[in-house]
């Protein structure tokens, strides 16, 4: 086993050591791929919906070399739609595009149906955050009906024992918060409502995945 000139074992520094090649892989670089609309805009959706950049969700998507090969062979079932498609500029790193190139290249597929297919990995993650979505607008209406009681409550209590008394300001401090917590909610809605409006499969409603 090689030691370090400390004469420690140099395996225990081995994640340590940092390359060129390894430095240049990291490199953002663009590329343009003709793609698909809704294909464009669900991944730009998607990347907002998590706070995610577009850069690392897209390398996320296609920088590990195994799994593009799956998604490789899978996409030789897939024929591309015949819908309106538009170029695309997309800013990635430089594996994740020499990782693009080999994939299609070996799988001889073109790069542009290898990123839509990639792409398309997405459809079930829209899919569980357009369920969450309206479930969040059932438990919103919860809420509001939970907080118009909470409201008549807290009247009943002034009346009975007046606004001043430490019952009645006990109750509003609770209605208060329940007020708060429900235009949180509002909030967390607005921000997902050109999510839930995407129509996450296209006008095809073909599910790839």
């Amino acid at each position: 086993m090689g030691k370090t000139k400390d004469g420690e074992n140099s395996s225990e520094y081995a994640g340590l050591f940092i390359s060129a090649e390894g430095l240049k892989g990291k490199q953002s670089v663009r590329a343009t791929f003709r793609l698909p609309i809704h294909i464009i805009d669900l991944l730009g959706i998607v990347a907002a919906h998590l706070n995610l950049k577009q850069k690392s969700l897209f390398d996320q998507l296609v920088e590990d070399v195994s799994v593009l090969d799956k998604v490789a062979k899978k996409a030789h079932e897939y024929s591309p739609e015949n819908g309106e498609r538009r170029q695309k500029t997309f800013v990635l790193s430089r594996r994740s595009l020499e990782v693009l190139d080999l994939v299609a290249r070996q799988r001889n597929i073109p790069r542009d149906v290898l990123v839509e297919v990639s792409i398309q990995r997405l459809l079930p993650v829209i899919d569980a955050e357009q369920q969450k979505q309206k479930n969040r607008a059932l438990l919103h209406k919860d809420m509001e009906s939970y907080l118009a009681q909470g409201e008549n409550l807290l009247r009943k209590a002034q009346t009975l024992l007046g606004e001043d008394d430490q019952v009645s300001e006990m109750m509003a401090d609770i209605v208060g918060i329940c007020a708060k917590k429900v235009s949180e909610l509002e909030s967390i809605i607005a921000r997902g409502q050109s999510m839930e409006r995407f129509d996450a499969h296209g006008k095809s409603g073909r599910e790839f995945f």
